[in-house]
C-alpha cells in the first residue's frame, strides 16, 4: 500500500499518521515500521529501505518523511514507486509540497494522497464537538468558539484543552473554560484592534490593559497589531478569493482569515497602509527615544479615525 499525506493542518496529518503506524504494529508487531528521514539519509539507503522487507517481520512498513528535500529520490520517484516490494507499506509523509511540480502528481497518481487542510473557526468547532461526543463529554457549538477565541485557532493546544476540561468535568461550560484555560494575547489583540476600528474608545482602552494584565509587553502588543494589520491587508487585496485559496497563496491559518475578515469590512486598504506606517513609526520611536511606551501606543489606538 502507497500512501502520501500532506497538508498545513498538522494535528490532523499527525493522527492519521499514528493510527496508520499503531494499526500496523497491532498486526505485524513493533519491529515492522522503519522511519525514515529524506534530507538526512543517503539515496542508495533510501532506496533500499522502499524495496526490502523486515528482517524481524512477514511485513513492513516504510515512513518517509520529507522525501522532496532529497534531490535524487525526487528525481526517481515514478520508478521507485512502481519498484517497490507488495509486502511493504510505504507512508510517505510531506507536509508542504508544490502542487504544480511533477513530484506532487506523481505521488497524487501513484498514491493514496491524503490532504488535511486547515479548518476554519466554524471547522474548529464542529471538530471539538464530536471530538467531546467520541471521548464521553459534551460541548456545545457556542462554548467551542467560546474556546477557540479564547486560547486561538491551534488545533493541537485545543485539544490538550479540551482533554483538561473533560477530565474536570464531562460536561464541559464557560465555567470550567475560564477556569482552567488561559486566554491567549494573540485572540485578545484581535479584539483590540476590532473595538478601535468600530471607535469603541471605552473598550480600546479595557482591552489594552487587559493586555497588560496578562504580561504583554507594548513592543510584543505591537508585534501583533502588526500581524493583525497584514492579516487584514492581505484580505483587503485578494479580491474574490475564497478563504482556502488565500490561506494556501499566504500561509495564514483559515481561522485567522475568518476573524480579519469583519475589520476588512470596515476599513479602507490606504487606511490600512497609514496605519502601518505610523505603528512602524512608532516602533522606531520606542526603540530610539525615551518615551512612555504604554502612553504612546495607547494614543496611537485613541487617535485612529475611520
Amino acid at each position: 500500500m502507497l500512501t502520501t499525506l500532506t497538508g498545513d493542518n498538522s494535528f490532523a496529518l499527525r493522527q492519521e499518521l499514528r493510527g496508520l503506524i499503531k494499526d500496523f504494529k497491532a498486526k505485524n508487531g513493533d519491529l515492522s515500521v522503519e522511519y525514515i528521514d529524506g534530507e538526512d539519509t543517503d539515496f542508495r539507503n533510501l532506496e533500499e529501505s522502499l524495496k526490502s522487507i523486515s528482517l524481524f517481520s512477514m511485513a513492513k512498513m516504510t515512513v518517509l518523511r520529507d522525501g522532496s528535500k532529497n534531490k535524487d529520490f525526487v528525481e526517481s520517484i515514478n520508478s521507485l514507486l512502481e519498484g517497490s516490494n507488495e509486502d511493504l507499506d510505504i507512508v510517505i509523509v510531506e507536509p508542504k509540497v508544490d502542487k504544480r511540480s511533477v513530484f506532487y502528481k506523481t505521488l497524487k497518481a501513484k498514491t493514496n494522497l491524503k490532504e488535511f487542510k486547515a479548518l476554519d473557526k466554524f471547522g474548529l468547532s464542529r471538530w471539538m464537538v464530536e471530538a467531546a461526543n467520541t471521548r464521553g463529554g459534551k460541548i456545545s457549538s457556542h462554548d467551542a468558539q467560546y474556546i477557540i477565541e479564547r486560547v486561538g485557532s491551534n488545533q493541537e493546544l485545543l485539544n490538550n484543552e479540551l482533554n483538561k476540561l473533560l477530565i474536570y468535568n464531562p460536561n464541559v461550560t464557560k465555567v470550567s473554560i475560564d477556569l482552567l484555560t488561559e486566554q491567549s494575547p494573540h485572540s485578545t489583540v484581535f479584539n483590540l484592534l476590532d473595538a478601535t476600528f468600530s471607535g469603541n474608545k471605552k473598550r480600546t482602552l479595557a482591552l489594552y490593559n487587559e493586555q497588560k494584565e496578562l504580561k504583554v509587553e507594548p513592543q510584543q502588543i505591537i508585534a501583533l497589531l502588526s500581524w493583525q494589520l497584514h492579516i487584514i491587508s492581505v484580505i483587503k487585496t485578494a479580491g474574490n478569493k475564497s478563504t482556502q485559496a488565500i490561506s494556501s497563496e499566504a500561509k495564514i491559518s483559515p481561522y485567522s482569515l475568518d476573524n480579519g475578515q469583519s475589520i476588512a469590512r470596515k476599513v479602507s486598504l490606504a487606511k490600512i497602509k497609514q496605519m502601518i506606517s505610523q505603528l512602524l513609526e512608532l516602533d522606531v520611536l520606542l526603540k530610539t527615544k525615551k518615551i512612555d511606551a504604554d502612553e504612546a501606543l495607547q494614543l496611537y489606538l485613541l487617535n485612529i479615525n475611520l
